[in-house]
């Protein structure tokens, strides 16, 4: 991760007085009616529609939970219960796990702006409101700022990118069970599976095969495949322009054609401006099992821009929207990525004041983007366009009653979407690959998220096949005709209607 210090504007006014806009017209971004009254940074969606935000080198998280109506621009804040004690992370691996937990480890800060590299962990159940405390996979002690990712079987995959050690350093991989709390050593510095290089500063993509992409830091043009099945890592082949500079790299998102369009960062000068332009690449992933696959150069990002550490998200008219900076430092610009071109589209009103790594995304149900930017202003990005039809998640079994207080299952295709959803790299996941059900109740017009819980997979792009998930329905849930729809990464499914019965003690 690039420290957080200052460097040089000079010039930067000039600059953003010749830089022309490439607007659409339809995007737009729209401050928060209730902003929060800490410095917010990380997000992650929970399956019951809430958002819950951490207050800067704190332990202290907040819920936004959107109106009735169902927006987040309206939305309002609650305290929720404060990380154990002693433990207040920055940039850090993080994940939603299937069972709807909340899971945090590592830390490259905690709780002051020294570097701490920290090896705690903590899992949130919003079922309690209760953090606990999660240990460390043995031998990991110096976790920091790692990238994570959850398994299409559930299991979540944890790099260890610090290391202990004086010759390998920071290859090791870890995977834990949420059903029992327990790590599994994947690798370890002695015992690399193939792993090309350190995992230090590098992230991970899932792609719809279920392997895990990766471009590597240290071994530049290099990229990497991690194969869950035989617990190992093969080449993925050349990204033929370099994504790294100074050490770092951009976010990669697969987008609904299967494509990963990953982003660089360029080498600084010693004022944190770009030395040379700053690329993107795209990855199509290989048709044969344990292929390679073939990276074609994307457009350069103009104007000395790059995102070295910073947000992306993909949009659901299948578009990348990308946070970038001019070197490291503040003046952040943002664009939209179409498959071919990228298009520079509108920023916040506090963007002028932003490099790209404070910036951290996350895609709500409704389809736009939150940002946050360790500051009290949260910003939601509406984009153009919609999605296709074929993107949406479909329903193919559903109860039509159902009572307050009771669990229910549902079940269908594309439930967990077409990506992951928002991404950065190894210093924050938040991933929303997971099925979300919404519900607007027919005769009030209002909008609620029931909880779900223990999806069958948490793979992404799983087409036709047939998978799952549970849903509460709360008990002051609202009686009567509904519908009900199932909404993966912005996009719904088309409604079922279904029956809001009383409770069985009725």
């Amino acid at each position: 991760m690039w420290r957080i210090q200052s460097f040089m504007r000079a010039g930067l006014l000039a600059l953003l007085a010749v830089w022309s806009f490439n607007c659409a017209g339809a995007e737009s971004w729209k401050a928060l009616k209730n902003q929060p009254d800490f410095a917010a940074i990380h997000m992650m969606l929970l399956t019951d529609g809430s958002v819950i935000c951490q207050a800067e080198l704190t332990g202290h998280w907040y819920r936004l939970t959107p109106d009735k109506k169902g927006s987040y621009i309206d939305g309002t804040w609650t305290k929720i219960a404060d990380m154990p004690e002693g433990y207040a992370p920055l940039y850090y691996a993080s994940a939603v796990l299937a069972d709807g937990r909340a899971v945090v480890m590592g830390g490259e800060y905690n709780g002051s702006g020294q570097t701490a590299d920290t090896n705690r962990g903590a899992i949130y159940d919003p079922m309690t409101n209760e953090w606990s405390n999660l240990d460390a996979p043995g031998g990991f002690f110096s976790i920091g700022d790692a990238q994570s990712v959850v398994l299409p079987d559930g299991k979540w995959m944890l790099a260890d990118p610090v290391g202990n050690c004086t010759s390998v350093c920071g290859r090791g991989t870890a995977l834990l069970d949420p059903a029992t709390l327990t790590w599994t050593t994947l690798s370890s510095n002695l015992d690399v599976n193939g792993k090309a290089d350190s995992t230090d500063e590098e992230g991970w993509t899932l792609l719809p095969d279920g392997t895990v992409l990766t471009v590597d830091t240290s071994d530049q043009t290099n990229s990497e495949r991690y194969f869950p099945r035989t617990n190992t890592w093969n080449s993925a082949g050349s990204t033929l322009v370099s994504l790294v500079g100074s050490g770092e790299l951009g976010p990669a998102v697969l987008r609904p054609n299967g494509t990963v369009f990953a982003t660089g960062a360029c080498s600084f000068n010693p004022d944190g401006t770009c030395a040379s332009p700053a690329h993107t690449a795209v990855y199509t992933p290989p048709r044969e099992v344990g292929g390679i696959g073939l990276w074609t150069p994307g457009p350069d990002f103009p104007d000395g821009l790059n995102t070295p550490d910073g947000p992306a998200s993909i949009l659901p008219n299948g578009h990348v929207l990308v946070m970038t900076s001019p070197g490291a430092n503040s003046g952040a610009v943002f664009f939209e990525f179409d498959g071919t071109n990228l298009n520079r589209v509108p920023g916040p009103r506090n963007a002028f004041d932003d490099p790209s790594f404070v910036g951290s995304m996350l895609l709500l149900p409704t389809g736009q983007v939150m940002l946050t930017d360790f500051s009290h202003d949260i910003e939601v990005y509406t984009s153009g366009g919609t999605h296709k039809p074929v993107w949406a998640p479909t329903i193919k079994h559903a109860p039509v009653l159902v009572r307050p207080g009771s669990t229910y299952t549902i079940s269908g295709t594309q439930f967990n979407g077409l990506s992951q959803g928002a991404a950065y790299g190894d210093d924050a996941q938040m991933s929303t690959n997971y099925p979300l059900v919404r519900v607007r109740n027919k005769a009030t017009g209002h909008v609620a998220y029931w909880r779900t819980h223990d999806h069958s997979t948490m793979a992404v792009a799983t087409g036709n096949a047939l998978v799952s998930t549970h849903f509460d329905v709360p008990g002051d849930a609202e009686e009567g005709i509904a519908d009900l729809v199932v909404v993966a990464n912005g996009i719904p499914s088309s409604p079922r209607i279904i029956m809001v019965g009383p409770p069985p003690d009725r």
